[in-house]
């Protein structure tokens, strides 16, 4: 069976919805080369039909949305194939379909029900409307793997309030509905049951007028109904001044040792102390280095950024070494190229900045 199935939704005044159904439950709905290849082409030609009114992303299962991006096979290709083009092809790929999503000229909604994490996440980001759920579960912990938030969260976590997108990416925390909605990663909350309502509140649709209006008409509608399953709890929005106050350092070593130093009986708080002092210490430095280069630069530039940094982490040994350890052989004990932050040498996190490519343009540059 495919890992992506196309559904064309006939609407009650002869448009269509366009429904791209990730469709590999077993994994989690991993975002694979294969199914990249297989939604791209689809996108062109829906971008380009007048009968095709808008796009709904979804996927199999009820667990995940899409929990990641393919990094098994990624760790594969660079443990077995000495000089693989697999990292390149797979990560321009990736950030091209962001991309395309990102600046996609009709209404796309993301049902983001289950985990989102990853690949998951550089999906349902450059989705117009982006739905959670009382399932919904949200989540960038690159910093446990040894990689960093990618798929262009160089661009979306700069943007969310204070220095909650640093706090974020240094620590993976997870994110859910309320906090989704409060960071600027979601437009909606919808009851996870709703689904096929909306699927038929799209076709019953009046699509003669501007169809971004009609699908927020929609969405209002579902969400006034899901009210009664709305959990307003919200820790990231409870811990903002916390993480405004944690990460007001003069230096990402004296955020760690804050951090380190930090003595807490809250569950929330403990947990982010555990992540940040048991992930990769080169990547903690590679991702606060990220976000500060990435600050001003346009959406298109961020993942021409990103793809130079992902394929460097490729040809290094802390990215496949956190993939072994927490994926693979998953005996959670990663050797990594450091011990700690600040041990750290400056060095050698530059040499994740410099182009593979030297003077060759970069495979994204024709976005």
């Amino acid at each position: 069976m495919s890992s992506v199935i196309f559904h064309e939704h006939s609407t009650d005044d002869r448009n269509l919805i366009l429904e791209v159904h990730l469709n590999s439950e077993r994994s989690l709905n991993a975002l694979t080369k294969e199914m990249i290849d297989l939604i791209l082409p689809r996108l062109d030609a829906a971008a380009s039909d007048d009968r095709v009114k808008a796009v709904l992303l979804t996927s199999a299962g009820e667990k995940a949305f899409c929990a990641g991006g393919d990094v098994v096979n990624l760790y594969k290709s660079i443990v077995n194939e000495e000089g693989s083009s697999f990292p390149v092809d797979y990560f321009t790929a990736e950030y091209t379909i962001d991309y395309r999503i990102h600046t996609f000229p009709k209404p796309f909604i993301c049902w983001g029900s289950g985990y989102v994490m990853g690949g998951g996440m550089g999906l349902m980001n450059g989705c117009s409307h982006r739905v959670v759920t009382q399932t919904s579960h949200l989540a960038m912990p690159e910093v446990t793997i040894g990689l960093y938030p990618d798929v262009g969260a160089s661009f979306f976590l700069n943007r969310m309030p204070g220095r909650t997108g640093l706090f974020l990416g240094l620590t993976g925390n997870p994110i859910y509905a309320a906090d989704a909605l409060f960071l600027g990663l979601a437009d909606r909350f919808v009851d996870a049951a709703k689904l096929p309502e909306l699927i038929s509140a799209l076709v019953a649709a009046d699509w003669s007028e501007n169809a971004y209006t009609s699908v927020t008409r929609v969405l209002r509608r579902l969400e006034h109904e899901s009210q009664a399953l709305y959990r307003s709890d919200s820790p990231i929005q409870d811990h903002f001044e916390f993480i405004q106050r944690i990460t007001d350092q003069d230096s990402l070593n004296n955020l760690i040792q804050a951090m380190d130093q930090l003595e807490s009986q809250d569950p929330w708080i403990q947990r982010s102390k555990k992540a940040i002092t048991h992930g990769s210490p080169l990547s903690v430095n590679i991702i606060a280095e990220q976000l500060q280069r990435c600050r001003h630069l346009s959406l298109k530039e961020v993942f021409m950024a990103e793809l130079e940094l992902s394929v460097q982490c490729c040809r290094h040994r802390e990215f496949p070494e956190g993939v072994r350890a927490l994926l693979v052989d998953k005996d959670g004990k990663p050797e990594w190229t450091f011990k700690r932050v600040s041990d750290v040498d400056p060095a050698a996190v530059q040499k994740f900045f410099e182009s593979p490519w030297n003077s060759a343009p970069n495979p994204l540059a024709a976005l």
